[in-house]
């Protein structure tokens, strides 16, 4: 039966049809030679050699736009409307961009008292949005700029009639020089053609108790956290040793799906390639990591999200929590913590981790059908390309921006704003951390629309197949291999 679903599978693809577009270019390069004649004339040829190459690099200049600029709109967008409308699932980012790009308060955008601008608050989880979008698009209701999730920005992205190309805006790769480079995968369509931007990088770190790592790891620094995480077989090893010597009463981590997201960050081959399915050799390594902390209890049962996984960082059943740059406040850490004055509150560090990972983020799209092109260039302009508005927002809001300039700076001059979050952490500038772990995402060639939806996948069979099931490696990829021809139905499969 399981074969049957994924033959079903493969003969529902039979009637479809994909086209891959490839673009390439190359560049040519030119020299002069000089004169064998006298100085005079080897200087003249030099001369007009350089002033032939002055020519050509102020021309290839103005077709693709100096560092950090931005050119002309193109005619076909249209500009003028009454009304700017940008939509988004929550009020967690929109409120404060649009205040500081109109100089207002966010309570004023929150409340519709901007001139000029609407505000749509969907009011509902990242993952229920793209429904919403969905309902915004086939109503045909006003829309100008709209903001998507990582896990499903590609829906959009690879759809020309729900996203505009930025360079009919007048973006180009030289106008955002300082992005993060997975910022640039996720914000580029199958063609490479960007769509979208984000104004934020969502880089994590493995966030831990420092009493605890003392008195389980004798680590007292994160240096020294960060050695005795600092890849899976360090990882396994130290989860180990704290299980065993706190008598099980202690977890290394806070979450299975915490160590699939970080895991996952560090795989090499997409998980798709020519429309097939790719269960890579780190697909089991995972599983058998899981497996072995699963049962030693170096990681808790708890699942995201529940009161249990919050208590954990206080009742000293978590030592660590892997945490993104929004999770740092009462999204996760600080509340798992207890708040100011909570049972570990201050008794916080944060390290790298194993690998480099990122865990959410937020792109800033255009509807094609925008009326108001002007507004919704200097609105992306404002938050993605001019660094000091980017600096104010790294320092105000505060956010972790998706610029590698600013946010150097930022940990270059100590700039710590959020004293909430900052006191959890002793002090520590955790944005300094971050930053390394930016560095190091590596995205390019990796990324495929049904890459939320597998993921899912593959974590909910290792763990109610392998971990609750007692089944072997064999029978969990059959499951899911089984569980993905359901939600991707247009894959083929080998059978």
């Amino acid at each position: 039966m399981n074969k049957l679903k994924r033959t079903l599978a493969l003969v529902a693809t039979l009637a479809m049809a994909t086209t891959a577009f490839v673009g390439c270019g190359k560049e040519e390069s030119s020299s002069s030679s000089s004169s064998s004649k006298a100085e005079e004339s080897s200087s003249e040829a030099e001369e007009s050699s350089e002033a032939e190459e002055s020519s050509e690099t102020e021309e290839s200049s103005a077709s693709s736009g100096a560092a950090g600029e931005v050119g002309e709109i193109d005619a076909s967008v249209a500009t003028g409307g009454s009304t700017f409308t940008v939509a988004a699932w929550n009020a967690d980012d929109v409120p404060y961009l649009i205040a500081q790009w109109k100089g207002c308060s966010v309570e004023d955008v929150s409340n519709g008292k901007v001139d000029g601008v609407n505000f749509v608050n969907f009011g509902v989880g990242g993952g229920e949005a793209s429904e919403k979008y969905d309902a915004l698009f086939n109503s045909g209701d006003d829309l100008d700029v709209y903001f998507c999730e990582a896990d499903w920005a590609l829906k959009y992205i690879n759809d020309d009639t729900k996203t505009l190309a930025l360079d009919k805006l007048g973006f180009t790769d030289s106008s955002f020089p300082n992005i993060y480079s997975y910022t640039d995968e996720i914000g580029k369509d199958a063609n490479g053609v960007r769509k979208g931007v984000s104004w934020q990088a969502a880089a994590g770190g493995f966030a831990y108790r420092t009493d605890l790592a003392e008195q389980y790891l004798g680590v007292t620094s994160p240096e020294e956290m960060q050695a005795a995480v600092a890849d899976w077989d360090k990882f396994v090893e130290s989860a180990t040793t704290v299980a065993e010597k706190s008598g099980g009463k202690t977890a290394l981590a806070d979450t299975l799906g915490g160590m699939w997201q970080v895991f996952a960050a560090g795989r090499t081959s997409a998980w798709v390639q020519d429309n097939k399915l790719v269960i890579d050799d780190s697909c089991e390594k995972f599983a058998n990591i899981a497996k072995t902390l699963w049962d030693n209890g170096g990681v808790t049962k708890n699942t995201q999200w529940s009161d249990e996984w919050y208590a954990s960082g206080q009742d000293d059943s978590a030592m660590g929590f892997f945490v993104s740059t929004w999770g740092f406040g009462d999204a996760i850490l600080t509340k798992a913590a207890g708040g100011e004055g909570g049972a570990s509150y201050g008794k916080w560090n944060v390290c790298v981790g194993p690998n480099e990972y990122f865990w959410g983020g937020t792109w800033i799209v255009v509807n094609p059908a925008t009326d108001n092109g002007q507004e919704a260039q200097d609105f992306i302009k404002m938050a993605t390309v001019d660094e000091d508005q980017m600096l104010t927002y790294a320092t105000t809001k505060p956010e972790y921006v998706n610029n590698q300039n600013v946010m150097q700076k930022v940990v270059d001059d100590n700039i710590v704003t959020n004293e909430y979050v900052s006191g959890n952490l002793g002090g520590q500038n955790y944005f300094a951390e971050l930053h390394e772990s930016a560095k190091g995402i590596n995205l390019n060639g990796l990324i495929t629309p049904y890459d939320a939806t597998i993921k899912t996948d593959f974590i909910n069979a290792v763990q109610t197949e392998m971990l609750e099931g007692g089944k072997s490696w064999d029978d969990t990829q059959e499951a899911f291999k089984d569980k993905v021809a359901e939600d991707v139905t247009t894959l083929d499969w080998d059978e």
